[in-house]
């Protein structure tokens, strides 16, 4: 009669070859280093250009000032929802939200499109000016996105093209808040037009490049 198998043993064998994992901090802590990356970045820009121009923008129209703290919002929240999806067991209606503080980015942002008839004698946007916005945005979104998913990739987002997309939302949302520093002209219909479009070029990227690097089938574990 075979002996029964020591289960002691058995469990020894199967850990045995088993590499340890080191535990992913708290999805509060790692928001915690991408609002300070932001507030960094913030600070060289502000440094750089000062904030002088800014402060007499948001005095001559207040909407800018609102348009400015929903970004913000909407970066420092959308990041925080990207890393807790990361988190099994969380509610995926945590990705709600992320909406509030986007409305109130979008409809003050919004106000703009009436700016010449608001206010007449405001500096509005050429098209070279425009296109720069885009580039800026374009620009800083990207690294901003690889920074997120980086945070993000020894977790296991169930919805991973869910989460690129919150996180090209949360990228665009920083770059477009840091942008508000260094930009030259009040929000106009053309100008606001390039920052929705980078926007939406920021979040189809993330959901088709980022949703594929969030899934566990192809992730390249890092350290």
């Amino acid at each position: 009669m075979a002996q029964a198998p020591d289960h002691q043993s058995l469990i020894h064998a199967l850990g045995a070859d088993l590499a340890p994992v080191r535990p992913l901090r708290p999805p509060l802590w790692r928001a915690v280093g991408w609002a300070l990356l932001l507030a960094a970045l913030a600070a060289l820009l502000a440094w750089h250009y000062g904030l002088a121009p800014m402060l007499t923008r948001w005095r001559g129209a207040p909407d800018l000032a609102w348009a400015a703290l929903g970004a913000v919002l909407t970066a420092l929240v959308g990041g925080w929802v990207a890393l807790s999806l990361g988190v099994p067991g969380r509610p995926v209606a945590q990705a709600w939200l992320v909406l509030p503080p986007a409305l109130l980015w979008i409809g003050a942002s919004g106000v703009g499109c009436l700016r010449s008839w608001l206010a007449p004698d405001t500096v509005l946007a050429t098209a070279a000016g425009a296109r720069g916005c885009l580039e800026f945005i374009l620009a800083f979104s990207l690294p901003l996105s690889a920074l997120l998913v980086w945070l993000l990739r020894r977790a296991f987002p169930l919805r991973p093209v869910l989460t690129a997309m919150i996180i090209g939302l949360a990228s665009a949302a920083g770059s477009a808040s840091l942008l508000e520093i260094c930009h030259e002209f009040d929000a106009a219909a053309t100008d606001l037009a390039l920052h929705a479009l980078a926007v939406g070029l920021v979040v189809g990227a993330n959901a088709l490049c980022g949703g594929r690097l969030l899934q566990p089938s192809r992730r390249r574990h890092v350290g």
